[in-house]
């Protein structure tokens, strides 16, 4: 058999050498064969289907699966480095679903919420398959939260609720995701028992990198709902439940690096760097935030860093800003537009206001003052002086009218 090389392929079915890798890599192209570090393509192999043709279409007509059985495609190993996003995307025409859904996770992460907003009800008007619902139904919440839409919100869940579940394995999974969108608003009081556990079991293996995201938000809601005394646990008390979190988050970040899936990395490193930094732990949280910037800057997923910008504030404008001017002046624009719609949202589910209002010292002081840290902790902490910690406090209380017992419920 007459093998040739990839560039020749790729030039010849008007792809890029990346997408032609990838296509080869998840076994797309028939007989090419891996020869050290290139692939060797046989001279006749077929281009493989592209979803978006007629023939691609009448392929998914015979309900063509998705490459993954997950919520999430780009939490997947499909996006297994930095850089790759769009040739991803690119490298899954032979699944229009896949690349649609795709497509509206990497608009996400890039904070084009207009463009996940189409996608998402393009799929939940064509009748799409289990998991394409589910991931289209929990674009459709992330989209409810940009604009702090409230009946967006709901129709997101009653959509993942009707998903077409034919197991017990799917049914796990709509009931992990209606919870998994109410925790993007830190209500943690439903998730299945077995998974607030840790117990993935009854989750397929493909969904693992999305499950791992979300328990590790559900550890740090909990924490923070500790922390605050919104939430009650017997002999657990303040900051000390979230001090033990990233014993478990930790070990998850070394797996999602060895299986290389980077949003599910990127995600997993932002969350214990916002624990570390709730604890103290600055050099710890630096350490995680510079490795998720590294990840995410590649293919600009500022959309993705601008959803940390309330918890981790001036410490994540320092570390990007001094890496890459221009991208923390995107992220710092796409913060604003999600803090407001978080903060309306938010407010409009627990029938609270959710105070916009405050600087980053502000809400750092008022997060500590919630946590039941004394103003000289907060003063020692934050580096401050005891005079500019009781200002601070008093600018808060004057802007959501509340005394300092009150402060996480407008936070």
């Amino acid at each position: 058999m007459e093998y040739v090389k990839i560039n020749d392929i790729a030039k010849r079915w008007g792809l890029s050498v990346r997408a032609v890798q990838l296509l080869c890599h998840k076994g797309r192209v028939e007989g090419a064969t891996r020869f050290g570090r290139a692939w060797m393509i046989p001279k006749n192999a077929p281009k493989p289907i592209d979803g978006r043709t007629k023939a691609g279409r009448e392929k998914h007509d015979e309900d063509l699966p998705l490459p993954r059985k997950t919520p999430f495609l780009y939490m997947s190993d499909l996006y297994s480095a930095p850089g790759t996003a769009d040739s991803v995307t690119e490298s899954l025409a032979y699944n229009h679903e896949a690349q649609v859904l795709f497509g509206a996770a990497l608009a996400y992460s890039r904070g084009e919420i207009d463009k996940v907003y189409d996608s998402a009800n393009y799929l939940l008007g064509k009748h799409s398959g289990f998991y394409a619902v589910i991931s289209a139904g929990m674009l459709l919440a992330l989209c409810a939260i940009w604009k702090g839409d409230l009946a967006m919100w709901r129709r997101a869940k009653i959509h993942i609720s009707e998903a077409p579940a034919k197991n017990d394995m799917d049914r796990d999974i709509i009931s992990l995701s209606i919870t998994a969108v109410d925790s993007m608003l830190y209500d943690v009081q439903n998730f299945p028992e077995w998974f607030k556990t840790g117990c993935f079991e009854p989750l397929h293996k493909d969904a693992l990198p999305a499950a791992k995201v979300y328990y590790a938000k559900y550890l740090y809601a909990t924490g923070y709902a500790v922390a605050t005394r919104e939430y009650k646990l017997d002999g657990v008390q303040g900051l000390s439940l979230m001090a033990m979190i990233p014993c478990t988050i930790e070990p998850m970040i070394s797996w999602a690096k060895a299986d290389e899936t980077i949003v599910s990395e990127i995600y997993l490193r932002m969350t214990c760097a916002v624990v570390y930094h709730n604890c103290g732990k600055t050099e710890d949280a630096v350490r995680h935030i510079d490795r998720a910037i590294e990840l995410a800057l590649p293919d600009r997923l500022y959309g993705l860093l601008s959803e940390y910008g309330r918890t981790l504030g001036s410490l994540l404008e320092d570390r990007l800003s001094a890496v890459d001017r221009e991208a923390w002046l995107e992220v710092k624009k796409l913060y604003k537009i999600y803090n407001e719609g978080w903060s309306k949202l938010s407010g409009a589910v627990r029938g609270k206001t959710i105070i916009t209002t405050l600087t980053p010292k502000q809400r750092e002081v008022a997060k500590l003052a919630a946590f039941g840290l004394t103003n000289k902790e907060i003063a020692d902490k934050l580096d401050m002086s005891a005079s500019g910690v009781k200002q601070a406090l008093q600018a808060v209380s004057d802007k959501m009218g509340v005394g300092r017992d009150a402060f996480a419920a407008f936070l």
